[in-house]
């Protein structure tokens, strides 16, 4: 098994070092500095453009408080406006990564039972198990992402409502929440072909599988490559009383065989992710639209349907063009029987300094129907 990377400082005149811990897949710091409560946040923030990792050392929300405010500073710098659409949008991506390397900088001591022996900081084990797994020594990780955690432990604790679900699924750390849910509202509305038998490509949470078993399809095959989201999608379904219904299994895309329905929704912008938790989201050059439409028609029984879930702000943003989705229809050998719409709640579609506002204000969420030729 690969050895985690080691994170080395000098604190009270003694050598110390722990496990560099990052689901982000940020480096480990080359220069560890302690920081307490007398820190303030000009010099925090310098410190971590600088390269500095603050290690902190005085009161937990103090340090959340601390992390406000070198963000408040990170801000002072929005992106530069584009010339483009795509070119607004990589300066924005540039600047979201500068930013959030920055953030990043501001780290706390995991103990061997991640425990935090600060003033005031939370019990996190039970959260810290459910992202990392068993403790495996004692680590340093960023505080941004240690929120992520306490915040992915309330979603998994009291679950997000889905209305075309008609009841709440439980995402675990690092599995796309269906927070917005239009897409799953497509399928539960769509026409259902006579099938007995559905693949749900990506399946993620379970949510669409869990909406086609609740639709009447007596057997469904969910796929996914990430552990976390099979383990997320077999608590989910069997919290559900759909396990019966819905075998859950790991797969590149797809698994063996043909089903009368074939249902995807992959990341919809073909952008590189700068860490593993934005896959749900970018995918570069469209490698996962593009694999499920080549290997669709294989997949689909005589007469079959394939589902395609996808939002257009790839072609708003001009990282892909509508012709150029049709184009892979037909290199796939898919041809369009139906497409239904929906427009998506984007609070951020109404803010005047979001470089992409005119992009989400303009977006449609579609559900594609395909059948082979």
């Amino acid at each position: 098994m690969h050895e985690p990377a080691r994170v080395s400082w000098t604190e009270g005149g003694q050598s110390c070092s722990a496990y560099w811990r990052s689901e982000w897949g940020a480096s480990p710091p080359t220069h560890v500095v302690i920081a307490d409560d007398s820190m303030t946040a000009d010099t925090a923030h310098r410190l971590a453009c600088e390269g500095s990792a603050l290690l902190w050392q005085g009161d937990f929300h103090n340090a959340r408080q601390l992390l406000n405010a070198m963000a408040r500073r990170a801000d002072r710098h929005p992106p530069k406006p584009g010339t483009s659409p795509s070119e607004s949008f990589h300066f924005h991506r540039q600047t979201q990564s500068r930013r959030a390397r920055i953030l990043g900088m501001l780290l706390v001591a995991l103990e061997e039972d991640y425990q935090i022996r600060l003033r005031r900081a939370p019990d996190l084990r039970q959260a810290c198990t459910e992202a990392y797994g068993p403790a495996e020594g004692r680590a340093l990780v960023s505080l941004r992402e240690l929120l992520g955690v306490i915040g992915a432990h309330e979603w998994r604790k009291n679950g997000v409502d889905v209305p075309a679900l008609g009841d709440r699924i439980y995402p675990h750390y690092g599995v796309f929440s269906p927070i917005r849910s239009e897409y799953v509202a497509l399928v539960a509305d769509a026409p259902l072909p006579d099938c007995t038998l559905a693949f749900d490509i990506g399946t993620g949470t379970g949510v669409l599988a869990a909406v086609l078993a609740r639709r009447g399809v007596s057997r469904i095959i969910a796929t996914d490559q990430d552990p976390r989201a099979l383990a997320c999608a077999r608590e989910n379904l069997q919290r559900l009383g759909l396990s019966d219904q819905v075998e859950v299994v790991q797969a590149n895309l797809f698994p063996e065989g043909q089903a009368r329905l074939v249902v995807c929704n992959p990341p919809w912008v073909p952008a590189r992710p700068t860490s593993p938790l934005e896959q749900a989201i970018y995918d570069p050059e469209s490698r996962m639209l593009y694999g499920f439409l080549n290997g669709l028609a294989a997949h689909l029984e005589p007469g079959g349907e394939g589902w395609l879930l996808l939002s257009d702000l790839a072609e708003h943003l001009e990282l892909r063009s509508r012709a150029e989705l049709l184009a892979a229809f037909e290199q796939a050998g898919l041809v369009v029987v139906g497409k239904t719409d929906i427009r998506p709640h984007h609070p951020r579609a109404s803010e005047q300094a979001d470089p992409l506002r005119a992009a989400r204000a303009a977006e449609l969420t579609s559900l594609w129907r395909l059948k082979g030729r």
